[in-house]
């Protein structure tokens, strides 16, 4: 049976990621400072970043879906917080019944909240 998954996606300075997901109200999960590794989690979700310091961010193909159920609320906050938006990503209903927006972390790894419309 498989209860849970936690993405690990790419990040260049973890001290860059850190910063930028603390901003989004994540919180460092452990208590083990692992040397090019990191793990954060919010609410009920954790993403894990492995260090790859020589990576393009524009030929950074991560991306990661992450379902919430106050995406209204979710979005306001980082709009507040400053944090942009992906031009193509502004919180709108899409045909295949889900209300979405996406956003880029500093090494453009592709983040898209969504919730049942």
């Amino acid at each position: 049976m498989l209860t849970d998954i936690h993405p690990k996606l790419p990040m260049r300075d973890k001290n860059v990621t850190r910063a930028f997901y603390t901003k989004m109200g994540f919180t460092e999960f452990g208590t083990v400072d692992y040397e090019g590794y990191l793990m954060l989690e919010k609410d009920q979700i954790q993403i894990h970043f492995f260090e790859f310091k020589t990576i393009d961010p524009k030929e950074n193909y991560g991306q990661i879906y992450i379902r919430t159920n106050s995406i209204d609320d979710f979005y306001q906050t980082l709009i507040d917080k400053n944090i942009s938006i992906h031009p193509n990503g502004k919180l709108e209903s899409k045909p295949w019944g889900q209300k979405e927006f996406s956003i880029l972390d500093p090494d453009s790894n592709l983040l898209t909240f969504g919730q049942n419309s």
